[in-house]
């Protein structure tokens, strides 16, 4: 079985369950598992968005989708070259990755004898079931079944702890996390839910539903006691300047969540934007967030941070 993976998500999937010696083939934002980084790539962008401030990646990627040209296109003379059996993608809708009816005109045109396999997973059950359908596709149904029970096993020992606490009358954290900061979106599809099962309650966020732009004043409105930013496509330290450099309202200072010192950067690239294996660690981290006396160093190392 030889395996192209056209999303970072779908790398980390092939990774985790065990199929490393069989990718033969990643996308070019691939950054996980390390040892995987020598695989030929064979997508490339359109456009240099690393670097950019938020506003403008925001707006090439919003155009982008609106008007259906992707941010990311397919080397057909490369993935020709790896000769797949199995081509993964992620159909999200974000024009920052392969379509799977992208994939399968190209593999048609190529004259591959490959199965193209799109995952959309849209909450955290949906993404367990992605690595399912990766698992039984590869061939390593068991491997996939293991990896599922035990990021399940880990997830409900968190839940277990967050319900523990509520039973001695700790109420959910009322939160705001926000996917862009300028302007500032809030956040969608899965992470709402990863905020609950860690013991918020995301006052603007849509379960199941991409991102959608807010405002400032929509912030306000709900005054949440804490905010998290997780922009998409930014490591911790990159969120980190984009936050110094984002304007804020006038009244800022008068955020419940500001005047409490809880406003939070998370790594949104790694454990919130991607539907790969380290969801469970996001919701891990939240946890620590909302109740460190709780939680006590279950983060990742160097995964978050509080900001002023």
């Amino acid at each position: 079985m030889r395996i192209v993976s056209l999303s970072p998500a779908a790398t980390e999937i092939a990774g985790a369950i065990g199929l490393s010696r069989k990718l033969v083939g990643i996308s070019h934002d691939s950054d996980r598992p390390a040892h995987l980084m020598t695989r030929p790539v064979v997508t490339r962008p359109t456009v240099r968005l690393a670097g950019l401030r938020s506003r403008t990646v925001h707006r090439r990627v919003a155009t982008a989708a609106e008007a259906g040209a992707p941010l990311v296109v397919l080397d057909e003379a490369a993935l020709a070259a790896t000769r797949p059996d199995l081509v993964l993608t992620h159909d999200l809708g974000d024009p920052r990755t392969v379509a799977s009816s992208v994939a399968r005109d190209a593999v048609a045109r190529l004259g591959l004898d490959a199965m193209v396999v799109g995952l959309e997973p849209s909450s955290i059950e949906g993404f367990f079931h992605s690595i399912s359908t990766v698992g039984a596709m590869a061939g390593s149904e068991a491997a996939a079944m293991r990896l599922v029970e035990r990021m399940r096993g880990r997830l409900s020992r968190i839940e277990r702890k967050v319900q523990k606490r509520r039973d001695t009358g700790r109420r959910p954290v009322r939160v705001v996390a926000l996917e862009w900061l300028d302007p500032p979106s809030a956040a969608g599809l899965w992470v709402p839910e990863q905020v609950r099962r860690a013991g918020g309650w995301d006052v603007l966020g849509r379960d199941g539903e991409r991102s959608a732009e807010t405002t400032w004043t929509a912030v306000r409105e709900v005054d949440p006691e804490m905010l998290v930013l997780m922009p998409r496509g930014l490591g911790v330290h990159e969120a980190v300047a984009e936050w110094a450099r984002t304007r804020r309202p006038r009244w800022w200072t008068r955020l419940e969540a500001v005047r409490r010192g809880q406003v939070f950067v998370v790594d949104g690239e790694a454990y919130y934007s991607r539907p790969g294996p380290r969801i469970v660690d996001g919701i891990s981290m939240l946890a620590e967030i909302f109740d460190p006396d709780a939680f006590v160093d279950t983060s990742p190392v160097a995964a978050w941070t509080p900001v002023e």
